[in-house]
């Protein structure tokens, strides 16, 4: 049985602080370039929500690998998914996300990203920083029904190496 989608209030109380993307089939996070991807948010506004969007990552190539890089935007919940639009040079670009399940305690989240423009639709399971999650593929795999996952969505995730995933 598939739960009933997350209201406002509910992505309000679920979405701030820090999250370790633990497994992803988006490109931006697959292509060696681009690694350790975190995301952090916070609520400026609740009513319409509104989230700070700090996606971190650790670059991955050239004369920078090893350095910290963020982008940064803001999510706007539109009654059906949340509008990114990135900061300062990234002002002009947008995406929609949502998501599609999160555990019952809020340590692991699905987050379904749509196609934009240079970027295919994708999928992020995220775990909250701090979290010790054991075995989570294993649990994704058993509900994935509950993240919102279909089975191919499943089987097209990578899983990132992470003290979080155990």
């Amino acid at each position: 049985m598939m739960r009933a989608p997350l209201d406002e209030q509910a992505m309000a109380d679920l979405l701030p602080g820090s999250w370790i993307v633990a497994a992803t089939n988006f490109p931006m996070w697959l292509s060696g370039e681009r690694n350790e991807p975190r995301f952090e948010y916070g609520v400026l506004s609740r009513d319409p929500l509104v989230l700070s969007d700090d996606m971190g990552y650790t670059e991955g190539r050239g004369k920078r690998a090893g350095a910290l890089k963020h982008i940064l935007g803001r999510d706007t919940f539109d009654g059906e998914a949340f509008v990114w639009r990135g900061a300062g040079l990234l002002k002009l670009i947008t995406s929609r996300w949502y998501v599609a399940g999160a555990s019952d305690d809020g340590s692991i989240a699905a987050i379904h990203f749509a196609k934009s423009l240079g970027n295919p639709a994708g999928v992020a399971v995220i775990v909250r920083e701090g979290s010790s999650v054991p075995e989570i593929r294993a649990i994704i795999a058993h509900s994935t029904e509950d993240y919102g996952l279909t089975p191919e969505q499943f089987a097209s995730l990578s899983w990132l190496g992470s003290s979080a995933t155990g």
